[in-house]
């Protein structure tokens, strides 16, 4: 256990747990998927990116590797020791501010839907560069409603269980991830944003839909 769960948050299985549940060990396994050519589709190599929330830099790497410039920020100490490209920086998101913008704001892993998201945008408005892109990762339409569900994952098996109404329209959200040597368990808060709530939320911070790439991700600007 790194240190206490956040309220709302927790987390089970083998290894350092952050205090939103990510288990370290599990993020150390989990594959690159079509992430990197959505960040390129929004702004070609090279540029400058600030990557938000790195964890252990799984799409650090590959960034680099495009030809970007990144700098990789995440909270957790256990996280950033496995992030082994570009320049990282220990913080929390909200409170992270940095001398210097960048072209490219990254902020996946559904960042966006925190139960109030208004710290993690402004970070990412304070930190962008005039003409500069933030490339964020959104649920999908039916994230909170088509379950239990599960996929294949490597030699496992990842599911969301359940969605559960909180206050204020935040869902408590549990998933699952069972592999045949290991087993992990987080559950989390995260607040479902139609496209117009997302557009509304976006503007408060000083930003706007530039375009989106598909259902899920999406290039803002200031």
């Amino acid at each position: 256990m790194e240190t206490a769960f956040r309220p709302g948050c927790s987390g089970s299985g083998p290894g350092h747990i952050t205090p939103d549940g990510c288990a370290v060990e599990l993020y150390r396994r989990l594959p690159v998927d079509n992430e990197p050519a959505f960040v390129a589709e929004a702004r070609r190599p090279p540029a400058s990116l600030l990557e938000l929330g790195c964890g252990v830099g799984r799409l650090t790497r590959p960034l680099t590797e495009l030809g970007y410039d990144v700098t990789a920020v995440d909270e957790s100490a256990a996280m950033l020791a496995h992030v082994t490209a570009g320049r990282t920086v220990r913080s929390p998101i909200e409170k992270l501010a940095l001398d210097r913008t960048f072209d490219v704001v990254l902020l996946a892993s559904f960042l966006v839907h925190a139960p109030d998201p208004t710290g993690v945008l402004a970070t990412c408005r304070r930190h962008l560069s005039p003409g500069g892109v933030v490339v964020i990762q959104r649920e999908g339409a039916d994230w909170h409603t088509r379950l239990p569900r599960e996929r294949p994952l490597l030699d496992g098996v990842a599911r969301i269980v359940s969605a559960r109404e909180q206050d204020d329209g935040v869902h408590s959200v549990h998933a699952e991830y069972v592999f045949p040597d290991a087993t992990w368990t987080q559950t989390f808060l995260t607040r479902p944003l139609t496209r117009d709530r997302f557009e509304d939320t976006l503007a408060a911070a000083g930003l706007r839909v530039d375009r989106y790439l598909d259902e899920t991700w999406v290039v803002a600007v200031g």
